[in-house]
């Protein structure tokens, strides 16, 4: 945009916003005086807009008379508003003065009629018809009552301008550098944050190797520690057995939350619905996988038909395989993750199907858990089998607040993990190597130092991992002897046994519904994720299967064109032959030269017949051209001294035919046939064109 078009456009918006002020002025009714100051400057205003869009490259002309109109509109409203002023001070000479220029004014806005709005043209016909009666009334009371001189308009004193708008841009514009920072109202600057590529994939690395430390060192280990805990606690029998003997009637309060836990949860319902979204996920990633193998497997069945079909000499291109490697690869690969997957699956719908009667006892009403559980008869507790279970009881309640502290350790590693940004680190390295290395391009194998320090914000837990390992080492031996303690020292009888096997199934039971809902939740994790995998192996695919489907197109093309041209020389092998035949062939001397006698014309060659037989056609046979006979020249004749015979000289003429002319023929040229000069009969016989033509 050039600068006349942006100062035509800051004075027509300024010009709007003082015609604002303007109405806002006769509506609420002040002084006229006040009125015409507003709109001496509005037509200023819109003056200037106007003369400026004149030089403008952008302003269309239907903007350029409407600035026009409204220039002269608010110089004769101006005008009007200063001639009832006038009135009121009773200068009636230059009321008069003032509404002449008014209605001078109004008629040049008028002359713009034909591009302007309606309601500013309504505005000018109103204006120009009030004006004019007050005119009329203003010159008639000055004629005859108040007889004052009217003044020129030269003589007229200038309105004075009343502004009340401003162009001011705004600080952001004007003062913007001092806004931007972390801590600005504009934030950081817009590129601030553009690096070199390399920093992105180093980050990327970053991300890789923290993700795996955390999930897989830290958390799997965790996890898998605490799942050997609960193996050691069910293989002890544990705590069913501890809950047998002290509460032989009823329900335990712990089965009782836990199987308040599994109700809250929708129990079996929860485990379908995870079971059937992820096999919904799992289905999609299927096929959008199914879809990419299937182009992969048209290809190469297309590939291998054309292969057959013109031969590995001319199909010169290489196999699909050796074509994409890679992508080849990606699809053994995917394979892999399917299969592995599908074990997992299977494996988790075996543990539903054995646990389900449990299950649902558990999600059942505590009607049923107590018919589940059957109740043992009351016995005395003895005080040594008392201390046994208490101190088992206490190696329990180890356990349990074992388990709860690992399960907020791994939230916070989570929350260690999603804090941990590496980037201000690696904006600042790189910095310092593209101000130490001006010229060194950014590599990511440059950041290995960075990430090594980084990492060590993960050596305390580390540390908390061994601790963890020696802690749960420690507390698995007590609870071994614990249970070795308390099951010697007392002898249950066979309902004591059935309650404890209840109740150890129902615990297990509901060990194994978290399991369950955590494979699960993995499961729906990784195949979200493997979606994304596949969408990308699919739209590769496509890509490949489209460039290979025009590289064989193509070659395709090429082939049949350079068939073609071979079988063109096969047909015509003349045109090979040619130039060596008419290079054999011998010309007979011309029979302009009278000095070589006369020969017989050499057998000529056979015909070439084309290959197609539809193209052949008979020979032509052409005239034996023969010179017409003489007669000798007179002896006046100073050009031909003497008649030299086999002279051919321009006079004779040539002729066509015979040597000799028929008996009843008309008369030749000449006298007569040359006696010395004898004839030659024609031959009979196909012409051949590389013999010539010959004169006998």
């Amino acid at each position: 945009m050039d600068e006349m078009t942006l100062q035509s456009l800051e004075l027509l918006l300024l010009g709007q916003g003082q015609e604002c002020f303007w109405q806002k002025a006769v509506k609420d009714g002040l002084k006229d005086v006040s009125i015409a100051k507003l709109a001496a400057k509005v037509s200023d205003f819109y003056g200037d807009a106007g003369e400026l869009a004149v030089k403008s490259n952008a302003i269309s002309t239907d903007w350029i008379h409407h600035m026009t109109a409204k220039n002269h509109h608010f110089a004769a409203a101006a005008q009007f508003r200063q001639a009832l002023d006038c009135l009121e001070k009773r200068k009636y000479g230059e009321e008069v003065a003032r509404l002449r220029d008014c209605l001078v004014c109004v008629d040049e806005g008028l002359k713009e009629q034909r591009w302007i709005n309606r309601t500013v043209l309504g505005d000018l016909t109103g204006l120009k018809s009030r004006v004019a009666e007050d005119l009329k009334r203003a010159e008639k009371d000055n004629d005859m009552i108040y007889i004052n001189p009217v003044p020129p308009k030269s003589e007229l004193k200038s309105i004075e301008r009343a502004s009340m708008v401003l162009a001011k841009a705004p600080s952001q514009v004007t003062d913007a550098i001092s806004m931007l920072g972390d801590n600005g109202p504009l934030g950081q600057p817009l590129f601030s944050k553009l690096v070199p590529y390399a920093v992105h994939i180093a980050a990327s690395i970053y991300t890789d190797r923290r993700d795996r430390l955390v999930n897989d060192t830290l958390i799997g280990e965790l996890e898998s520690m605490t799942d050997k805990l609960r193996d050691l606690l069910s293989s002890l029998n544990l705590p069913g057995s501890l809950q047998a003997l002290e509460k032989p009637l009823g329900l335990p309060p712990m089965l009782v939350s836990h199987a308040e836990e599994i109700r809250q949860q929708d129990g079996l319902n929860r485990l379908h619905r995870s079971i059937e979204d992820t096999a919904r996920v799992k289905g999609n990633d299927l096929g959008v996988y199914s879809e990419g193998v299937e182009l992969l497997s048209a290809e190469k069945a297309e590939d291998l038909a054309a292969r057959h079909k013109y031969g590995t000499d001319r199909w010169t291109r290489g196999t699909s395989e050796s074509a994409a490697p890679k992508l080849y690869k990606s699809l053994t690969e995917i394979d892999g993750y399917f299969t592995s997957a599908q074990g997992s699956d299977d494996l988790v719908q075996r543990k539903l199907r054995d646990s389900r009667s449990v299950f649902l006892v558990l999600t059942g009403t505590n009607r049923d858990l107590e018919s589940f559980v059957p109740s043992s008869r009351r016995v005395v507790i003895q005080p040594q089998v008392e201390c046994e279970a208490n101190r088992l009881r206490g190696c329990l309640s180890e356990v349990t607040r074992m388990e709860n502290r690992r399960r907020r350790r791994i939230q916070a590693l989570k929350d260690k993990a999603r804090a941990d940004d590496i980037h201000p680190a690696l904006l600042t390295q790189t910095a310092r190597l593209e101000r130490e290395f001006p010229m060194q391009p950014i590599q990511a194998s440059q950041f290995e130092d960075l990430f090594e320090d980084q990492l060590k914000l993960y050596d305390s837990d580390r540390e908390m991992l061994a601790q963890e390992r020696r802690e749960q080492d420690h507390l698995s031996d007590q609870v071994r002897e614990a249970n070795r303690a308390f099951t010697g020292s007392h002898k249950g009888d066979a309902s004591t046994k059935e309650r404890e096997a209840a109740l150890q199934d129902l615990e297990n039971g509901y060990l194994k519904y978290k399991e369950i809902i955590s494979n699960l939740d993995v499961g729906r994790k990784f195949y979200n994720d493997l979606a994304k995998i596949v969408a990308r192996f699919r739209d590769d695919a496509k890509a490949f299967v489209h460039q290979r489907r025009m590289e064989a197109s193509q070659l395709e093309v090429d082939i049949s064109n350079a068939t073609a041209m071979a079988s063109l020389h096969i047909s015509q092998p003349h045109l090979r032959q040619q130039p060596q035949e008419s290079g054999r062939i011998h010309h007979p001397p011309s029979a302009y030269s009278a000095a070589q006698p006369a020969q017989a014309p050499t057998q000529p060659p056979p015909p070439v017949h084309n290959v197609r037989p539809a193209e052949t056609s008979p020979p032509l046979t052409a005239p034996q051209p023969v010179r017409a006979p003489v007669a000798p020249p007179p002896v006046s004749t100073p050009s031909m001294p003497g008649g030299m015979p086999g002279m051919w000289a321009p006079e004779m003429g040539i002729r066509f035919g015979s040597a000799a002319a028929p008996p009843n023929g008309p008369p030749s040229t000449g006298a007569g046939p040359a006696p010395s000069q004898p004839t030659r009969a024609p031959q009979s016989g196909t012409w051949d064109p590389s013999k010539g033509l010959r004169f006998s």
